[in-house]
């Protein structure tokens, strides 16, 4: 009788730069409650550098590249996990293009669908194989990052706004599918600055100027986001939250 192969959970998190960003923080988290996690990004030489740390530190973790827009190469990257021995407990989905603010007359019309390419349809993409995967055991989590312009669009940010109003109902859609079949879909809106490199590295300093000016937890810190992640992947399924708002107490809303 052929023995079923015992896959391990594992946590995956699609969108990871900087260590010191939402998707490096999300890692630690991850890694610190036990699942081996997999930090998915684009750029080869930067995973390769963040797993030497990540690794460094303990944690159990290994750097993937792949290009969410490319339904084969997300296909590739969950094979991989899965020819591991691994499988996704929890997935992230916390890829995003650049918001800086550009002029509507300024857009151009392949800026926009790139921005929506890897805003929208990735989530898309890295959801359906994430949905495959969790589907046999009928549990998991599936946690999209929204934005402030997922509520509402603000102007120069247009394509964004496009982009991740649309990623929010996509996971509305998922959640009302998969959600009775075990799987648990979430979406945050992170509204406000989050202190990570991203922000703190914009143009001429104006991002570390910016950030000292909000002052004292005027910021969304990325430790304190992976906090609240960690207690959505964990929700009983009696409790589970669809939608969650995130912003410092000084932001206004």
């Amino acid at each position: 009788m052929k023995k079923t192969l015992q896959l391990q959970p594992c946590a995956v998190v699609v969108g990871v730069g900087a260590e010191n960003g939402v998707g490096g923080a999300l890692c630690k988290k991850f890694a610190q409650e036990g699942l081996p996690v997999y930090g998915v990004g684009r750029n080869t030489t930067k995973m390769n550098a963040l797993s030497r740390r990540f690794v460094a530190q303990g944690m159990d973790y290994q750097s993937l590249v792949a290009d969410i827009t490319n339904p084969e190469s997300v296909a590739e990257l969950f094979e991989q996990i899965r020819n591991a021995g691994r499988i996704p407990e929890v997935v992230v989905f916390n890829a995003s293009e650049k918001n800086m603010p550009v002029p509507l007359k300024d857009v151009t019309a392949n800026m926009a669908e790139n921005m929506w390419r890897v805003c929208c349809q990735g989530g898309f993409i890295v959801a359906q194989q994430a949905v495959a995967a969790m589907l046999p055991r009928k549990q998991g989590s599936l946690i999209f990052t929204g934005a402030t312009s997922s509520l509402r669009g603000r102007p120069q940010f247009a394509a964004f706004a496009a982009a991740k109003a649309g990623l929010r109902s996509f996971a509305q859609s998922f959640a009302r599918e998969y959600g009775p079949k075990g799987i648990h879909v979430a979406h945050v809106v992170l509204d406000g600055v989050v202190d990570g490199e991203r922000a703190s590295s914009a143009v001429g300093g104006i991002g570390k100027a910016y950030l000292m000016s909000k002052g004292t937890h005027g910021t969304l810190l990325p430790a304190a986001v992976a906090d609240i992640y960690r207690q959505l992947h964990q929700q009983h399924p009696s409790t589970w939250t669809q939608e969650l708002d995130l912003r410092p107490f000084k932001e206004k809303f």
